[in-house]
């Protein structure tokens, strides 16, 4: 009788032994996964404004900021529209490189502040700096919605209105000098061009 009691147990014994592998390695297989997905450069998700016109919106400022943004602000020249969000751990690694940007001078760069509450942008803008020219508070979601943004951060270079490029996911220095910037050059370069 204890011969049965002893084998209906061996079972259970090796199930949850199997459980207490398989969880933890089914869970951080996830989050290879997702880390990989996140910043591997998911710049290549299709976009179906891309060479369109920048949706039409008109975002107030945020909170502390004297001026919102709008379709007209990204009309006339080459700029960098990123979308950032308090909340992003990403917008925050890739956002020193942002400032670094902005003192140079070369591109203009405005934001699009995605979903957050407006004494949390400003704080966040207050700590880490602000090299936006002009940022709008997009609260509910909305304009996010008709740019397409899939997830902050997002970044758009911009040619006169036109959504030229869009990169997903947070920038890194290579992305910057190998991708972004040599776009903006190129575009800066045909549109001194084409007003000959």
């Amino acid at each position: 009788m204890t011969h049965e009691v002893a084998s209906k147990t061996e079972p259970v014994a090796r199930r949850s032994i199997s459980g207490f592998v398989l969880v933890p390695l089914v869970a951080l297989a996830l989050m290879v996964l997702f880390g990989w997905g996140l910043f591997k450069g998911g710049d290549d998700l299709p976009s179906a404004l891309l060479g369109k016109p920048v949706p039409d919106f008109a975002l107030p400022p945020v909170l502390g900021r004297e001026e919102g943004l709008s379709t007209q602000d990204l009309i006339g020249h080459v700029s960098l529209v990123n979308v950032f969000a308090s909340w992003c751990v990403p917008c925050r690694a890739e956002h020193p490189l942002f400032m670094e940007l902005s003192a140079t001078g070369e591109v203009p760069i405005y934001g699009i502040n995605y979903k957050d509450p407006p004494d949390q942008a400003r704080a966040w803008l207050d700590e880490l700096g602000d090299p936006y020219a002009r940022i709008g508070a997009d609260i509910n979601g909305r304009a996010g919605i008709e740019w397409g943004v899939y997830g902050v951060p997002e970044t758009y270079v911009i040619a006169d209105g036109t959504i030229a490029y869009r990169h997903v996911g947070p920038i890194t220095r290579a992305i910057l000098q190998d991708t972004l910037l040599p776009i903006v050059r190129d575009l800066k370069t045909q549109s001194a061009q084409e007003s000959k």
